[in-house]
């Protein structure tokens, strides 16, 4: 995706990653809901299905993990207003409440963007508003170069 930086507005930003959402994203039923471009914050919803549980209803921690991973990585997209690659360098998740099939909302921000490391964070709650998880990360940022120059 190249196109000029100054011109996208962050509901084309929603818009552009959920058209090119990737296979991982859509497996754990996301969307970007919004990106709010003052605080480098993006919110996603996911939906758990019953495929993800362990235990009977428990939604299992490499799921949860994943979403947070997700939002935390499209928060970067937002503020890059496009792709980047983000290697995970480290990724810390505290699991504070059960989740459960269900709808599932992820927050995250950009703490602080260098030229090759990102550090991140993010929170997911369920639909009641319940903290589940909370994550920091701090990532590889590898830009891509623009094509044609």
């Amino acid at each position: 995706m190249d196109f000029d930086k100054q011109q996208i507005t962050g509901q084309m930003i929603v818009d552009i990653l959920n058209e090119h959402a990737p296979p991982c994203v859509k497996t754990l039923g996301g969307r970007v809901l919004s990106f709010d471009e003052n605080t480098n914050t993006m919110r996603m919803a996911f939906e758990a299905t019953p495929e993800f549980c362990h235990s009977g209803d428990i939604v299992q921690g490499g799921f949860i993990t994943g979403m947070i991973d997700s939002a935390m990585a499209h928060a970067v997209f937002g503020v890059e207003k496009g792709w980047v690659i983000l290697p995970t360098l480290e990724i810390k998740v505290s699991f504070l409440e059960a989740a459960h099939p269900g709808a599932l909302i992820a927050t995250a921000h950009v703490v602080r963007l260098g030229k090759s490391v990102a550090f991140l964070a993010g929170e997911l709650h369920d639909e009641d508003g319940r903290l589940i998880a909370t994550a920091t990360s701090t990532t590889r940022v590898i830009r891509k170069p623009r094509q044609g120059g």
